[in-house]
């Protein structure tokens, strides 16, 4: 929602052009030290002392560095990619809102003491810093016969769980050592990543379960060296994964591994139903081994999308000094697998084992803040009169139209606070349906707000909502023309006031003000079928803004406008007048209506 911003460090999208500007321009991150001395001066921002993701913030990233194995290789070590891809993590990992880092296996090409010594060395640059990171054995890191249950080697001397034991982010490790399991928190939620070696074994598997059984809310991000091969395939390995592991536990949502080239992707269902979302992810086929290339998952749990990218730090770094066509081809990867986005439905994803609370109903009495004058909601079938909640006796009566009536549904807005919504049926031509006017005498009907409003409902369009049928009926207006008013300005034959939805379901408020002759108007974007929407129009006794999810619109009018103009006649919910007859009904579910007499902050509105 608009009316909670989140972290600055989350806010990626507008980061990330900052980000490349300042690496293109000083050429300086992932420069070794005597490089750095040599360039222009221009200094690079100090990483930050300690690394504090923002726990709350719905936007964050996880990075990735897949197979940097020949950067490893005997005699020819070259730690200064890797290092490079960890600097940037650290000077940019605010912006980033970065999370965590998963190395994905083949760290080495020989799994040496001394190859395994250098690329310890390098990831010390994270331990100073605090960064929560996992890595994993690949086949060249281990003996490629064996198991998890292998029992001592280099990679476990140098990345065994004792390394990841001061990390806030370790959760544990199985027995012998070889996988790991890390939590950290993002998006106000728990989140796991799940580190596996080269080859589980029976013990291997039972130790995932397990972990996975004692956090069963919690989803699950599984990191391994080989799983996914080709482009929608699994290796043989992968495939044991899936059928083993991954297609019976819904908590894994996202697979990441390396092992072959290129990069790929696969989607599979899973037992529960859901998309499991598979990626393939290694560079050391390309100049310089990848360099340490990093590919960075940016979540964003409002936009319900994971955004990739991948990019090579090191080559960016260099680019200062002038680099080679080799490497200006490897800056940054644009190939379909290197970067794309992946739309997921978080809520929906993670329902099955960790549903969201439903928000529970709040009483009518919380909702009458000061000033409300009407107050009506729907949480069983209407039947006569519709009581005005608020205790101001603006009652609504039922009036049908060519054999039309209102059903009652259990339907509405999450954030809603009566559980209930009313179904209107209506249609253009020939004129059918059902609406609610105040009845005769009613206080709102004389009513003319000289020193602001607030007007909230709640609505929800079908799937067949037609616009030939259905457009510029209204939610909540007030009859009465601006003829019958003496204000003859624009159509003299349009209501008072209107909140309506066009043929192209955007929310408009359209309506005359004291202080003017002609019609002032508010327009929202449009808003999709079957999706339950708030509105709010709130006039501060000068100015006008509509809201929509708490969201103020685009096109709001800077003309002042005070009060709404009234010749005494009723308000409608669900009904538009044309000309001082009946012109349209809703065709739609209607939620809760307020209207209070001053304009409410935000943090007011009834979906709060």
């Amino acid at each position: 929602m608009c009316t909670s911003h989140d972290h600055d460090l989350g806010e990626a999208p507008q980061a990330d052009a900052g980000r490349r500007g300042f690496l293109r321009a000083t050429a300086l991150l992932g420069a070794t030290a005597t490089a750095v001395a040599a360039l222009p001066a221009v200094t690079a921002r100090a990483a930050p002392a300690s690394w504090r993701p923002d726990p709350r913030s719905r936007r964050f990233t996880l990075a990735v560095m897949p197979d940097t194995q020949y950067l490893f290789d005997g005699p020819s070590i070259d730690k200064a990619p890797v290092e490079a891809s960890l600097r940037y993590l650290l000077e940019h990992g605010g912006e980033e809102n970065l999370v965590f880092l998963s190395h994905l296996g083949d760290l080495t090409q020989n799994g040496a003491k001394e190859e395994f010594a250098a690329i310890g060395e390098a990831f010390s640059l994270l331990d100073r810093r605090g960064v929560g990171y996992s890595v994993l054995a690949g086949n060249h890191d281990v003996k490629s016969s064996t198991t998890d249950q292998r029992g001592a080697t280099p990679y476990l001397d140098v990345f065994g769980p004792q390394r990841f034991k001061g990390q806030r982010t370790f959760g544990g490790a199985s027995p012998d050592g070889y996988n790991t399991f890390h939590l950290f928190t993002a998006g106000g939620r728990e989140w796991m990543v799940l580190a596996l070696d080269w080859r589980l074994s029976p013990q291997g598997y039972a130790w995932a379960k397990e972990v996975m059984a004692r956090l069963p809310k919690t989803p699950v991000i599984l990191t391994t060296h080989e799983l996914v091969v080709e482009d929608d395939s699994l290796s043989d390995y992968g495939q044991q994964l899936w059928d083993q592991l991954v297609e019976h536990h819904d908590q894994i949502f996202l697979t990441l591994n390396g092992h072959y080239w290129p990069a790929a992707r696969a989607t599979r269902k899973n037992a529960a139903g859901h998309d499991v979302h598979l990626h393939l992810t290694n560079y050391q086929n390309r100049y310089f081994g990848g360099a340490a290339m990093i590919r960075l998952y940016r979540f964003d749990l409002d936009r319900n999308v994971i955004d990739v990218e991948t990019v090579s730090p090191w080559n960016l770094g260099r680019a200062g000094k002038g680099l080679n066509e080799l490497e200006r081809q490897e800056m940054e990867l644009s190939g379909d697998a290197d970067r794309f986005s992946v739309e997921i439905d978080f809520e929906e994803r993670f329902s099955g084992f960790a549903p969201v609370p439903a928000r529970p109903a709040r009483p009518a009495s919380k909702m009458l803040l000061p000033g409300t004058v009407a107050y009506w909601r729907f949480e069983k079938p209407v039947a006569g009169t519709v009581r005005d909640l608020s205790g101001r006796g603006n009652d609504l009566a039922l009036v049908t139209v060519g054999g039309g009536a209102l059903d009652w549904s259990a339907d509405h807005h999450p954030d809603q606070p009566g559980h209930g919504s009313l179904e209107f049926q209506g249609f253009k031509s020939p004129l059918k349906g059902a609406y609610l006017r105040t009845v005769d005498g009613a206080p709102l009907n004389s009513a003319t707000f000289k020193d602001g409003y607030t007007i909230e409902a709640f609505y929800r369009l079908p799937a067949d909502w037609d616009p030939d049928h259905h457009a510029w009926s209204g939610l909540v207006g007030r009859t009465g023309t601006g003829g019958a008013a003496g204000k003859t300005a624009d159509d003299p034959d349009e209501p008072l006031a209107t909140l309506s939805l066009s043929n192209d379901r955007e929310p408009q408020w359209a309506m005359r003000p004291l202080n003017q002759q002609g019609i002032a108007t508010n327009w929202g974007q449009e808003t999709p079928l079957e999706t339950w929407w708030h509105l709010a129009v709130v006039n501060d006794g000068r100015h006008t803004t509509l809201y929509v999810e708490g969201c103020p619109v685009l096109r709001n009018p800077k003309a002042t406008s005070v009060g709404i103009t009234s010749v005494g006649l009723p308000w409608l919910l669900g009904g538009y007048e044309y000309g001082g007859k009946i012109d349209q009904i809703f065709h739609g579910r209607l939620g809760d209506v307020r209207i209070v007499a001053r304009a409410l902050p935000v943090t007011s509105f009834m979906n709060h």
